[in-house]
């Protein structure tokens, strides 16, 4: 492909941003599926609504309010920065958090559809037998959810290096820093006579997607979440 230094950097960065805001929110969307899934509590409608709002509100609104609520003077920032001296505003860990909240929804949705479809007479027997809910959950709930899991983590991972509304917004395009492959294919696209780093770029994040989803429907497939071909 005949990359400069300067785009294996991007690309590097891309994956960086992608793996660390995947491995972040696992853990709260598979809590957040599970509650959707399986709770009853008042409020869960209104859950379920924010959980799924970066999904149809413009990215540059996400990017705002994570800017109001991680910036300088936001709550959240200012607290993160006096307290433990971090700081999200123009780092690529902002980047990472954008990402990261871009991709909940997916992750939320696809987790859910998987813990919805386990048998939970499963589960009861086990307790009938006198599994605690701790080893049910662990050795039956989680392993039939795990094709959603899977799939919830790549789809996750292909939104991530893909995000670029939020991401400009909240933490701008600092090369090196937070100049991921959709902001450096916007950036290249302001200059003229840019279509070859253009078409190089778009050609790498196309097929890291790619990459990524085919990856997913192989490990669902592999886990016993798929039936089609085997």
């Amino acid at each position: 492909m005949g990359l400069s230094p300067e785009e294996w950097t991007i690309i590097a960065l891309s994956l960086k941003i992608g793996v660390i805001a995947v491995l972040a929110m696992l853990p709260v969307a598979f809590a957040i599926a599970w509650l959707l899934a399986r709770g009853r509590f008042p409020g869960k409608l209104l859950l379920d609504t924010l959980v799924h709002l970066p999904l149809v509100v413009p990215p540059v609104v996400t990017g705002w309010l994570l800017l109001i609520l991680f910036g300088m003077n936001g709550p959240v920032g200012r607290w993160l920065n006096t307290w433990f001296g971090i700081t999200l505003l123009f780092r690529w860990t902002g980047a990472a958090l954008a990402a990261a909240i871009m991709a909940l929804p997916l992750m939320v949705r696809a987790m859910r559809l998987s813990i919805g479809a386990i048998d939970r007479r499963l589960e009861e027997a086990a307790s009938t037998l006198g599994a605690s809910r701790l080893r049910i959950f662990f050795t039956i709930s989680v392993p039939l959810a795990l094709p959603g899991i899977v799939a919830g983590a790549m789809l996750g991972f292909a939104r991530s290096i893909g995000e670029f509304g939020a991401t400009i917004t909240f933490v701008s395009d600092i090369p090196g820093e937070t100049r991921t492959l959709p902001i450096a294919i916007y950036a290249a696209l302001q200059m003229p006579g840019n279509e070859d780093a253009v078409t190089r770029l778009a050609l790498l994040s196309v097929g890291l997607s790619l990459g990524a989803l085919l990856l997913s429907e192989w490990l669902v497939r592999r886990s016993g979440g798929g039936r089609d071909g085997l």
